[in-house]
């Protein structure tokens, strides 16, 4: 194996196991910043010694092993500030093999689970919410900076900024490392859900790389909604999350090509869905809309359904699609909504009325840097014949989107554009990039 391609297994590794990592160092020392530490020195140490004796044989293992030597190292030469020595448990009497005994007993512990632990912590409430899903996102779901700044459409310093404060804060507050119970549970329940959505949607649709898809992601945001709708079986929206999740994820399959290039919503080959995970989404939803009445998770749920009921593309519901953007838009009105509601109304009614639903988004702070707007007005254009203006606004997407293959898909329509015909009204691409999305 070269080492371009070792640095390559050790990127993918440590995507798999960083959250794990930290969330298991973070119960031994109970220090949230200090874990990231250990777990960024355990990589450094991977760089340094897997390229010359080979990735073993549990990478993961090996990685905790590592970065448990570092802590007991740093307790050993007496490194770490007074403060986190009273955190871990430190006694000043202590001797090196009682540290160790300490920590291997942290580390072995099994009881409840590290990575919703993890979450709950980083959704304390003495954070802002900003905060929180901030800094969730980058401990769980292993997104930098950039990746969470180009989800909430805010500049990458500010980003930076709420996850050093917000690990300052938790540490200075000494925050309890556990997931909380009766009314603290309901409070950091909305901000759990909040993140996790936005880890989903990570590995659904990267922000940036080479990669289409990211399932590693996605599948642990399921795992993690799932057990959150063990602990709150009563709350529709935990269910409408999951539901969410699990039906969109049948996709996986189908939403890439022998290559990994992306395939189109409309023409993904169905029988490729997970048609068990569809099943165990709508019964989720099922449950969602009989504890009450449907919130934003839910709706957005009941339209992933409509495509999961579809035999085929053309017998989508979009009428149906559109109505249900319209509820969603009234409970949570924000320019995205307004966005995917232009695209259902364009299936439904023609390009010429989705048309008139997105110009006034042009205006919009929320979506001034995003791919999505023009994105969404190219395929609208094409389809109304308008090829010129549909390939500015396809190469103005593809400029501002980060990832490699949406990047290479948009250029590539922009280059039909230039010299196609004008489309027939029933195109079947049209719109199929933005209705492919959560």
């Amino acid at each position: 194996m070269t080492q371009a391609e070792t640095h390559q297994a050790i990127n993918a590794v440590w995507r798999i196991e960083q959250a794990k990592l930290v969330a298991s160092l973070a119960r031994m020392v109970r220090d949230i910043s200090l874990a990231e530490e250990l777990a960024q020195d355990a990589l450094v140490a991977a760089l340094e010694h897997w390229p010359e004796s080979g990735i073993p044989d549990n990478p993961g293992a090996w990685l905790m092993a590592t970065a448990k030597r570092r802590a007991i190292d740093r307790l050993r030469h007496r490194q770490l500030q007074d403060r986190k020595h009273v955190e871990i448990g430190y006694i000043s009497d202590i001797d090196q093999d009682d540290v160790v005994e300490v920590l291997e007993a942290r580390l072995d512990d099994d009881i409840g689970d590290d990575l919703l632990k993890l979450v709950f912590t980083a959704c304390h409430p003495i954070l802002s919410a900003e905060a929180r899903v901030a800094l969730t996102l980058r401990l769980i779901g292993g997104l930098s900076t950039g990746e969470i700044a180009r989800a909430f459409f805010v500049p990458e310093p500010t980003v930076a900024q709420r996850i050093v404060r917000a690990k300052r804060t938790l540490a200075d507050a000494n925050v309890a490392y556990e997931v909380p119970r009766g009314d603290e549970l309901a409070k950091r329940l909305a901000s759990v859900i909040e993140v996790i959505y936005l880890i989903f949607n990570e590995g659904y649709s990267a922000t940036a790389g080479e990669d289409w898809i990211r399932p590693q992601i996605a599948d642990e945001a399921i795992r993690l909604g799932r057990i959150l709708a063990g602990l709150a079986p009563n709350e529709p929206d935990v269910h409408g999350l999951v539901a969410l999740m699990e039906i969109q994820a049948s996709r996986f399959a189908a939403r890439v090509g022998p290559n990994g290039e992306p395939v189109l919503l409309m023409d993904q080959n169905r029988a490729r869905w997970d048609h068990l995970l569809i099943r165990r989404g709508l019964a989720a939803l099922a449950r969602a809309e009989a504890l009450g009445p449907r919130g934003t998770y839910t709706l957005q749920a009941a339209i992933a359904a409509c495509h999961a009921r579809a035999p085929t593309a053309e017998q989508t519901d979009w009428s149906r699609i559109a109505s249900l953007y319209a509820e969603l838009s009234r409970i949570a009105p924000s320019p995205v909504v307004e966005l995917n509601r232009a695209v259902a109304v364009a299936m439904a009614d023609g390009p010429a009325a989705g048309l008139a639903i997105v110009e006034p988004l042009a205006n919009e702070p929320a979506l001034a840097a995003s791919h999505l707007l023009p994105s969404v007005r190219a395929d609208l254009l094409m389809k109304l014949g308008r090829l010129a203006e549909a390939k500015i606004d396809f190469e103005l997407a593809a400029s501002r989107t980060r990832n490699l293959r949406e990047q290479k898909l948009l250029l590539e329509r922009a280059a039909h554009c230039a010299k196609a015909p004008s489309p027939a009204p029933g195109d079947r691409h049209a719109l199929a990039l933005k209705a492919d999305r959560p």
